[in-house]
């Protein structure tokens, strides 16, 4: 089985760090293949926790090579913090960890537009960057012009390329800050502290394309971790309240190299309720005390940010469409221990928009924020859900829930989460034929 896909099918931060970490040691290499320093994966071992925003959540396990494809913009001086950090912790990653040459850059100019155009809203409401220069940066990937991949910084012609955009960003700056002066780009002092970074992950940086390739031909076995989550995808997901790059399953293969041929199995990740960053519509929402129990119980707030996420119900027309939407096989229901003390839960089972029931997920989002969600409500179960390893050990009404959410969804159950911890973890038996 050469490849396999983790992917978000929310608004990010599924628990999709817990997940690849568990599934790691099954695969020969861990593939990082959009986003930047945005995605805050964090993994529990024992009474450890690391906290990582670029590299892959497979990298505590030496023997798997983890490797970030192009992609994926890259802040070096954020893979560099998370090696120390690693390092510092008794974890050496030098040897199974990979960064592509064509992986674009995130500069200082790009922190700067990042913060400034921040200040302007959409339609009253923030997008919910992390003012890490992800958009800035994909926005220059895109327009050719103004982008530097990895492997040019330690090249002759760098100098005079980063003298020439720092000369054009400064005109850009000046023009979205409300002082007309904006942030002060020194070229010098960026080359210098760029080719400082450049030295340091020398050793780690290759044609991660050809290296994919030549994998996958040898019968490796690929694990692709998706950050961020589908509803998020610029594409696909609830524009423009979005990130910038194919977080649903569809951005594997143009991000990562790897032909679709090669990725034989998709696992879409879902927290049983929903959470989202920033502005944008977000129907099952519940800014109440129901949704403040939720982020305390799920201690829901960002690994990147520490921003608080807006809590809700599940919503499972909006995840059965990124379930189509990204070829998922099966589903990974994680933080099913959050839910335990309510006495009843509910699901979003379908919209009404206008006055017309659907189970459509609308394509524009004033739509979307027109849509009331019709929902379904069972019992709870006000037990302690953490010490299960199989799913007999579950509250009855529990495994009855995880049931409907399947049904609605149209996919099997393959594992449950009920803590943070790796061994808080239910795969579930495949049912027999």
């Amino acid at each position: 089985m050469p490849g396999t896909c983790v992917v978000g099918l929310q608004w990010g931060d599924e628990a999709k760090g817990k997940l690849v970490d568990l599934l790691t040691p099954r695969f020969d290499i861990v593939v990082r293949y959009q986003g930047g320093a945005n995605a805050g994966h964090t993994v529990v071992v024992g009474d450890q926790t690391y906290k990582l925003h670029h590299i892959p959540s497979g990298i505590l396990n030496p023997q798997v090579m983890n490797v970030i494809t192009p992609g994926v913009v890259l802040h070096p001086a954020t893979v560099l913090a998370e090696l120390d950090m690693l390092a510092g912790r008794g974890v050496e990653v030098r040897q199974n960890l990979m960064l592509s040459d064509r992986a674009h850059v995130v500069f200082p100019w790009h922190l700067e537009e990042d913060r400034l155009l921040n200040e302007s809203a959409v339609d009253g409401e923030t997008i919910g960057t992390t003012l890490r220069g992800i958009g800035p940066c994909y926005r220059d990937k895109v327009g050719r012009t103004n982008a530097i991949r990895l492997g040019e910084i330690e090249r002759p012609e760098f100098r005079a390329k980063v003298a020439r955009i720092a000369a054009s960003k400064q005109q850009l700056l000046a023009a979205l800050s409300s002082n007309g002066r904006g942030g002060t780009l020194d070229p010098a002092a960026i080359c210098d502290e760029y080719a400082g970074y450049a030295r340091r992950l020398h050793p780690l940086v290759a044609d991660t394309t050809s290296y994919l390739l030549d994998a996958v031909e040898a019968g490796r076995r690929l694990l692709f971790e998706g950050a961020q989550g589908a509803l998020l995808d610029v594409d696909h997901g609830t524009f423009p309240f979005v990130t910038s790059s194919n977080s649903s399953g569809v951005g594997v293969s143009a991000g990562s190299g790897v032909p679709g041929k090669w990725i034989e199995k998709v696992i879409g990740v879902i927290k049983c309720y929903s959470t989202r960053v920033g502005g944008g519509p977000f129907p099952t929402e519940q800014d109440n005390a129901t949704g403040q129990q939720i982020r305390d119980r799920g201690r829901e707030y960002g690994t990147t940010t520490g921003r608080p996420r807006r809590c809700g119900w599940f919503d499972a027309v909006a995840v059965r469409y990124t379930a189509r939407l990204s070829g998922v096989d099966t589903l990974a229901v994680m933080m099913l221990d959050v839910l335990s003390e309510l006495p009843e839960v509910r699901i979003c089972v379908a919209y009404e928009i206008d006055g017309q029931r659907t189970q459509r997920f609308p394509s524009q989002v004033e739509e979307l924020r027109r849509a009331q969600p019709v929902y379904e409500t069972v019992p709870g179960w006000r037990e302690d859900v953490r010490g299960a390893r199989r799913m007999s050990d579950l509250p009855a009404a529990a495994r009855k829930y995880l049931d409907r959410i399947s049904q609605l969804v149209e996919r099997p159950v393959e594992v449950v989460s009920v803590g943070p911890d790796r061994g808080a973890t239910i795969f579930v038996e495949p049912a027999a034929a």
